[in-house]
């Protein structure tokens, strides 16, 4: 009797997105006092890839690095977390993207300071995209960071939704709004809407919803979305939980989970969004996503790095997620 081929997708989910090396202050105060950091990863896709990858879901990052030992390390971390880094390019005689990062005491934001502009990821074009290997995948997750990069990450970042939306694949947006890198507001917020409304789940923050819709509301942030053509929108409230409104399910709110201290807010959106991707992917109803994402989003301001908050499948099966 003949085996039936496995027509399953290769993978769950793939991203396209920057790493860059952070280098993490171990004691507190300017920048330029620290004397002491320690290194680890940092991007806001890799960081989703992580925590998908931690919850057993086979996960793909395609980018760029420079061939020298920042871009090692990262890849090897990358490796190291499960993640198919196939699609990572080693660029000679390119450099990988940096950045420092301060330890704050009261909960703030930490200053950050990036070095990436030129880096190799920032130099990704459409000739380095692989088609087949993103239709591979059962959902491309996008954030509002790699295109925001260059003229040419933005094209990649168009062409990857292209090919995904075109055979009926999963598309989950995640604004990640990084106002530096970006002209001006106004083409900032046009061009990621732009994106945002070809996916099918989208992930704004109570403030990124203001600077793209023009309102705090978070029934008027998901409205705006709904009404261009997005299934899902689940507005991130912080320490309010989160509210979702659904083509299907209707909508409603999810509380927070108590966090004892705030350490750190970085990657916390990452954090939710790994909750929330992971579940849906499960079959589990927007509810329950949200849940499990304001979940991981609590536990990742209780740590100081963008990852360390992370669970794998057994601590969240522990938590009942």
């Amino acid at each position: 009797m003949n085996t039936p081929p496995d027509t399953r997708p290769a993978l769950d989910v793939v991203t396209l997105g920057e790493a860059m090396l952070m280098l993490v202050a171990d004691e507190a105060g300017p920048l330029e006092d620290v004397q002491h950091f320690h290194k680890r990863t940092a991007g806001a896709e890799t960081n989703v890839a992580i925590g998908l990858s931690r919850l057993n879901l086979r996960v793909g990052w395609g980018s760029r690095l420079g061939a020298d030992s920042m871009g090692r390390y990262l890849l090897a971390e990358m490796r190291r977390e499960g993640i198919d880094c196939s699609r990572v390019e080693m660029a000679a005689g390119e450099r990988s993207g940096f950045q420092f990062k301060g330890k704050v005491l009261d909960g703030s934001d930490p200053p950050v300071e990036y070095h990436r502009a030129g880096s190799a990821a920032s130099r990704m074009a459409l000739a380095h995209l692989d088609e087949a290997w993103l239709l591979g995948a059962r959902q491309l997750h996008v954030t509002g960071v790699f295109p925001a990069l260059s003229a040419s990450t933005l094209e990649v970042t168009r062409r990857a939704i292209a090919v995904m939306r075109a055979a009926g694949r999963r598309l989950s947006f995640d604004p990640n709004l990084r106002p530096t890198l970006w002209a001006s507001q106004d083409l900032m917020r046009d061009t990621l809407n732009g994106l945002a409304v070809q996916c099918e789940l989208v992930l704004p923050g109570i403030e990124e919803g203001f600077i793209l819709t023009g309102t705090r509301d978070p029934q008027g942030i998901a409205r705006f979305y709904r009404e261009r053509g997005v299934a899902t929108v689940i507005v991130k409230l912080g320490p309010d939980g989160a509210y979702f409104d659904d083509a299907a399910q209707g909508t409603g709110r999810v509380d927070a989970f108590p966090v004892e201290k705030v350490v750190d807010t970085v990657g916390a959106g990452d954090g939710f969004a790994v909750g929330v991707i992971s579940a849906l992917l499960e079959g589990r109803t927007v509810a329950e996503a949200a849940r499990r994402g304001a979940w991981i989003g609590a536990r990742a301001v209780q740590v100081t790095g963008d990852t360390e908050g992370l669970p794998t499948r057994a601590q969240l099966q522990e938590a009942g997620l």
